[in-house]
């Protein structure tokens, strides 16, 4: 079951640096940043991290049946 979680976990870590790239993008080189590009590839990342904990939450909810019915 812990592995399961490794996929999702290294995911959201991956997309964390990629939305702080962004955001550096953003902050220092506003003039030469395209800011419509970084929106949509931030609103992506959004949704893909959105995903991740879904997955880590169906993880736990199996998780916590299958405890349930050992017990």
């Amino acid at each position: 079951m812990i592995q399961t979680l490794s996929t999702p976990l290294s995911s959201i870590q991956t997309q964390v640096n990629a939305l702080n790239k962004s955001a550096n993008n953003i902050a220092q080189n506003s003039i030469q940043t395209d800011l419509a590009k970084e929106m949509s590839d931030q609103i992506i990342i959004e949704k893909s991290v959105a995903l991740n904990v879904e997955t880590i939450k169906t993880a736990d909810a199996m998780l916590g049946t299958l405890l349930d019915i050992k017990s």
